[in-house]
C-alpha cells in the first residue's frame, strides 16, 4: 500500500533512502555560484539597500511566508529578469513524486516555479523569517527530484527572508546534489551575491535553451 508524505515533512534520509539522493562530493559539481558572477548596477544596487531596509522593518515583527515572498523574493526575481521573456514565473505548483519501490507517494507545492518554455530553471521554497535553511532543504531537493527533466541540472533556492542558500540537483541515473554556503542579507554582501548567482542561473538557462 502506497503511504503518501507531505512533501513539507520529508527528511534528507527518506530522500538518500527511498530516491537515492546523494550528496555530490566533486567541488565542481556546483561551480555556478562560485566563479564569473555578474556585476551589478548602480540602479541594482540601490534597489537592494531597498529591500535591506524592508527586511530591516519586517524583522521587528513575526514575518509570514507570504511576506517572505511578496517583500524579498519578488524583488529578487525582477532584478533578475525572471519575470520577464523567455521565462515565466508560476506559484503554488503542485507536485508529486513516486519512491523507486513506489511505496512512497510525495506530494507538495512549489512556492515559487521559474520556467523557460516547459523547461523548470529555478525553484524557490520561502520559510517564515525565523526558519533555519535547513528546514527547507529536503523540500526543495523533492520538489527538485519531482522535475520531469533529467537532461539537464536544476536549481533551486531557499530563504527565510534574511538568509539564502542555493542548491543544484542532476538527476541522470543517481540523482546529485550540492549546496553553496549560505548567504546573509545584511553581511558580506549576502544580498548582493544571492542577486548575482540568480542573474548567472537565469543567463545558463537562456544559453541552454538556445543550443538547442
Amino acid at each position: 500500500m502506497t503511504q503518501t508524505i507531505a512533501i513539507e515533512k520529508v527528511t534528507l534520509y527518506e530522500l538518500e533512502r527511498k530516491f537515492g539522493l546523494q550528496v555530490a562530493v566533486d567541488p565542481r559539481f556546483f561551480y555556478e555560484w562560485q566563479e564569473d558572477l555578474p556585476s551589478l548596477t548602480i540602479a541594482e544596487r540601490e534597489r537592494l539597500q531597498r529591500v535591506q531596509d524592508i527586511s530591516a522593518n519586517l524583522e521587528r515583527r513575526s514575518v509570514l511566508e507570504n511576506t517572505v515572498k511578496m517583500a524579498i523574493i519578488s524583488p529578487l526575481l525582477d532584478l533578475a529578469g525572471f519575470f520577464l521573456p523567455p521565462f515565466y514565473v508560476d506559484t503554488e505548483a503542485s507536485v508529486e513524486i513516486f519512491a523507486e519501490d513506489m511505496d512512497t507517494l510525495l506530494r507538495g507545492r512549489i512556492d515559487v516555479l521559474v520556467l523557460v518554455e516547459q523547461i523548470w530553471v529555478l525553484v524557490i521554497e520561502a520559510k517564515r523569517a525565523g526558519f533555519s535553511l535547513k528546514v527547507g532543504i529536503p523540500q526543495v531537493l523533492s520538489y527538485m527530484l519531482a522535475s520531469p527533466h533529467k537532461d539537464k541540472p536544476l536549481f533551486g533556492l531557499v530563504s527565510n527572508g534574511s538568509s539564502f542558500a542555493f542548491l543544484k540537483l542532476i538527476k541522470q541515473d543517481v540523482p546529485k546534489y550540492a549546496k553553496s554556503k549560505e548567504f546573509i542579507l545584511d553581511q558580506d554582501d549576502g544580498l548582493g551575491l544571492t542577486l548575482q548567482i540568480l542573474k548567472k542561473l537565469g543567463a545558463i538557462a537562456q544559453m541552454s535553451i538556445a543550443s538547442e
